[in-house]
């Protein structure tokens, strides 16, 4: 497999889907970085969704990778516990840090590798055109000799316990619940749905006020079509946007349609969560990279 490959995502929708038996399965949404793994014959690698190789800063979880069978390649989120939760501000630090700092950060506080799906097995090759439930017996196999920091997201095809998860396991970080089909293959796009406690959405970051180095704020496309900057943009999702603008030649100057400038980013796909509550607004706040 050549990666990085067109990632499986998720659209947000106001309750979980509900169908008979086994047509539905839910996990628990984990509050991290997006991350591809693949072991290769000789070392690990790890890409970010953006399909930039974010080996540095996860440098633990390459370690750890190394128990994998050469020709695995998982799908999962990049996560940090601190005192019996998820904590996202260490998992920006980290992602936002170079190779001496990670070092230091990961020494405090390790990070996990929360996997939801399998993408490529060391026996069966490419594996993402079987239906999900064959991928998550195939992970479970793949996963089952490994253990921490490496484990599989809890599953179950039973709705009254996702319901469960949803309500009881807000207060460790978990964001909501994603429901996947039984029989769905693995694709690029949003083919998945999620129900999340917070009331956030999505937008496409489409330029920046400021250097691509050091990144003021946000231009975002909402949903609506609209054009807006985000309000200024706190120092570690400053710099966790940086790692992104840096890597690319910005584009021609721009404006919204309230004539606020900015720089366009040749950046495909980079998403940032903003407050639903704010969307409303000329400006947005930016809470987090997806």
């Amino acid at each position: 497999m050549d990666l990085p490959v067109p990632l499986a995502l998720a659209q947000a929708v106001p309750r979980l889907p509900h169908g008979a038996a086994g047509v539905w399965w839910y996990e628990p949404k984990f509050d991290g970085h997006r991350v591809v793994l693949e072991r290769t014959e000789e070392t690990v690698r790890l890409y970010a969704r953006s399909g930039r190789v974010v080996t540095s800063p996860w440098m633990d979880l390459a370690v750890a990778g190394m128990q994998l069978e050469p020709g695995t390649v998982l799908d999962g989120e990049a996560v940090i516990w601190s005192g019996g939760r998820l904590d996202f501000a260490a998992v920006q630090a980290r992602a936002a840090s170079g190779t001496d700092r990670s070092r230091t950060l990961a020494g405090r506080l390790p990070a996990s590798y929360a996997v939801w799906d399998i993408l490529s097995h060391p026996v069966h090759g490419d594996v993402r055109g079987r239906r999900y439930t064959e991928r998550r017996r195939l992970l479970l196999d793949v996963l089952a000799p490994v253990g921490p920091p490496i484990q599989a997201v809890p599953a179950t095809d039973d709705y009254d316990l996702a319901m469960t998860w949803y309500e009881s396991l807000q207060s460790q970080g978990i964001e909501g619940i994603v429901a996947k089909r039984a029989a769905s293959t693995y694709k690029g796009g949003r083919i998945w749905w999620k129900t999340r406690h917070a009331e956030t959405t999505e937008a496409l970051v489409v330029g920046f006020t400021g250097s691509p180095a050091q990144p003021r704020a946000l231009a975002v496309r909402l949903d609506d079509g609209r054009t807006v900057l985000t309000q200024r943009l706190p120092a570690a999702l400053a710099r966790a946007a940086a790692a992104y603008l840096a890597d690319a030649a910005p584009g021609p100057p721009a404006v919204t349609a309230t004539g606020d400038a900015y720089t366009t980013t040749t950046v495909e796909d980079l998403m940032v969560e903003v407050l639903a509550g704010t969307t409303r607004h000329q400006v947005v706040t930016a809470t987090r990279l997806r």
